[in-house]
């Protein structure tokens, strides 16, 4: 008869195994940052979801003043992640990210930047629209890609079908060392409390269709 080994967990590390909660692609254990978030209403789902916001810095293009006169939930969004034990810092841009005092010594598991969007300067269609936004999302990967943990991944959701492919995110990632390891449907209902906002114009409370929206997946090459 093949003898059997058991093999005894200790406790702690069966409690801190419990302990570990998910929402998404995101855990508590990951240290996360998450960037261009509107109102923030992204990353206090997170917070919310996993009891507590310690690992999470959560961002805004705005400045806080700014910030709350353009969205109605923002200021109670701040003060909730502040008490969940986020870190919040605001006028943070994506292209110039990593030479923040409070951000260049970090490094993270995952760095979120849902849906980027240059602002409505006209059509999505027209070409200079495309390269408004194909230049906010290259020099996001120029930021983030030295700001992750060597095991880390990069996450960007974006609409996918025309004209969004006509961004080529994927080939933007690549001109820095950015391999594409997934690509996944976006469902809002993965992040309860999520309200994805247009950022722009009077509108800028308002929420945009989430249509065709993927979360692509990236990882540094090579790890």
């Amino acid at each position: 008869m093949p003898m059997v080994k058991l093999v005894t967990i200790p406790v702690e590390a069966r409690e801190d195994e419990k302990a570990v909660k998910w929402l998404g692609h995101y855990s508590s254990a990951q240290s996360i940052l998450v960037v261009g978030d509107g109102d923030l209403s992204f990353s206090l789902a997170l917070a919310t979801a996993f009891g507590s916001g310690e690992k999470l810095v959560a961002t805004s293009f705005d400045s806080y003043v700014h910030l709350i006169s353009m969205y109605s939930k923002a200021e109670s969004n701040v003060a909730q992640l502040k008490r969940l034990g986020a870190t919040v810092l605001h006028s943070v841009s994506v292209k110039k990210m990593k030479k923040r005092t409070d951000l260049k010594p970090r490094r993270f598991d995952r760095i979120v930047f849902n849906f980027p969007h240059a602002g409505f300067i006209g059509k999505e269609n027209q070409v200079h629209m495309i390269n408004a936004h194909r230049l906010l999302v290259q020099r996001f990967f120029r930021n983030a890609s030295k700001m992750l943990h060597p095991l880390g991944e990069i996450h960007a959701s974006h609409k996918t079908g025309q004209p969004y492919n006509r961004w080529e995110i994927e080939g933007l990632a690549l001109e820095f060392s950015l391999l594409k390891s997934e690509m996944v449907a976006f469902r809002k209902e993965d992040y309860p409390g999520y309200n994805q906002k247009r950022g722009d114009g009077d509108r800028c409370d308002e929420e945009f269709p989430l249509r065709n929206g993927c979360t692509f997946k990236f990882q540094r090459w090579p790890r």
